[in-house]
């Protein structure tokens, strides 16, 4: 089996690379109501979910969409990773979604569970996006849906805790810096490496990885890699920061994506780990930041990060599937996600734009297109629900001292093991 680790060309995934988006549903008859309205409606015919504070983004486009088509939409915003969840509920009553906006990686679930139409997509459409955006879409080579942003981590730092002549370029020259400067007040570099999200740039750069891959490309959820040798080495790494004192207790845990933040925003960490959902409120924040790609491992590997795709797709319940697929296709073409992009920052994966003036001139762009190279997509299958929660768990019975990377990470393996024999069949 292939380690399930891709890295990208500079030039091939550049338009990946560029991709800044944050996390994160108004509609052109535009609301933000949330509320569930059934695609049948004599008011519309399309009723399409988007992502919070998002709708603004494609309110002309819809326009635009109305006009050409004589037909009405209405957009509803919705937390983009909780649409799924809603389809489940909504979809066999009538009252959900033609269109919703979902992670990658749930479009394996998706589509195991029948929530998703395939779509019909030309070749020639298809090829507008980077390939890895593309590959996030596609089960068994079928397509079902359409990439509208892509996103990955990187490094942010106070330029007036650390100038950029003196910024290390390596995680060793971190964990030295912090040293330094840690007096449990202060801080230098932290991440939220009890979280596999984020410790998989580590453990992926020692040559961990989650699933391995058969000859043909195909995730294979019997081969797991997350107790590998490689592994083992990166967790270990990952300890020291703990251990030495180097990361707050409160940055374990649930909490510790607010105290990372807030010890960024208030000037007392002069570097962490986070994706481009945080530019803005960074910015407002009046932190004289800037970003750069993630930084080398002391094997000389550069840290790896996840790329997080997000999409458009057909609900399977659309009583208008047809039309849906029609405007899924509008939506996420060249020009659309051009104009998106202006408003949302929200950089989508069409290799055209990599050299758009409006995209390339982003700094924060031109980060993440540095960190692109060493990216791999998120698993896509449904298996991959069975490994966040063991490995999050192991990662901090590591971080807290409660257990031994070895012992931590085996007892992981084994429960997602356990967990997809039961909910998966062992497929």
């Amino acid at each position: 089996m292939k380690k399930f680790k891709k890295y990208f060309s500079v030039m091939s995934g550049i338009a990946l690379s560029l991709s800044l988006v944050a996390c994160g549903p108004q509609e052109s008859s535009t609301e933000s109501t949330g509320s569930n309205d059934s695609s049948k409606n004599k008011e519309y015919d399309l009723l399409v979910w988007e992502d919070i504070e998002k709708g603004a983004g494609i309110k002309d486009a819809i326009a635009k969409f109305e006009e050409e088509n004589g037909v009405k939409v209405k957009v509803v915003e919705k937390a983009y990773a909780q649409q799924i969840e809603d389809l489940r509920m909504d979809g066999p009553g009538g009252t959900g979604p033609d269109v919703l906006t979902m992670p990658g990686d749930q479009i394996g679930t998706a589509v195991t569970e029948g929530l998703i139409k395939e779509l019909n997509v030309a070749e020639d459409v298809q090829s507008i996006y980077t390939e890895v955006a593309m590959k996030s879409q596609m089960v068994e080579n079928k397509v079902y849906g359409l990439p509208k942003a892509v996103e990955t981590t990187m490094l942010y730092y106070n330029k007036d805790l650390v100038s950029e002549a003196e910024l290390p370029t390596t995680l060793d020259g971190w964990y030295d810096y912090s040293k330094k400067v840690t007096d449990g007040e202060k801080f230098g570099f932290l991440a939220l490496f009890d979280q596999i999200y984020y410790a998989q740039s580590i453990l992926s750069g020692y040559g961990g990885y989650i699933f391995g891959t058969d000859d043909k490309g195909n995730y294979d959820p019997a081969d797991i890699g997350l107790n590998t040798k490689g592994a083992l080495e990166g967790a270990e790494y990952i300890q020291k920061f703990y251990k030495e004192g180097l990361f707050p207790a409160g940055i374990i845990g649930e909490q510790g994506i607010n105290v990372l933040e807030s010890l960024f925003t208030e000037g007392k960490a002069a570097a962490v780990i986070s994706g481009p959902w945080n530019i803005d409120p960074f910015t407002k924040a009046g932190i004289n930041f800037g970003v750069t790609k993630l930084p080398e491992l002391s094997n000389g590997e550069n840290m790896s990060s996840f790329v997080g795709v997000k999409s458009y797709n057909v609900s399977s319940y659309s009583k208008n599937a047809e039309l849906a697929e029609k405007l899924v296709v509008f939506l996420a073409n060249e020009e659309n996600s051009k104009a998106r992009y202006e408003v949302t920052k929200e950089v989508p994966a069409v290799q055209a734009l990599a050299n758009d003036p409006v995209v390339a001139e982003s700094e924060a762009a031109q980060a993440v297109a540095e960190q692109s190279q060493f990216a791999e997509l998120t698993p896509n299958i449904p298996e991959m629900n069975e490994v966040w929660t063991p490995t999050d768990s192991a990662l901090q019975t590591i971080a807290t001292g409660k257990a031994q990377p070895k012992e931590a990470l085996e007892q992981a393996v084994e429960t997602i093991k356990g967990q997809i024999e039961a909910k998966h069949g062992g497929k």
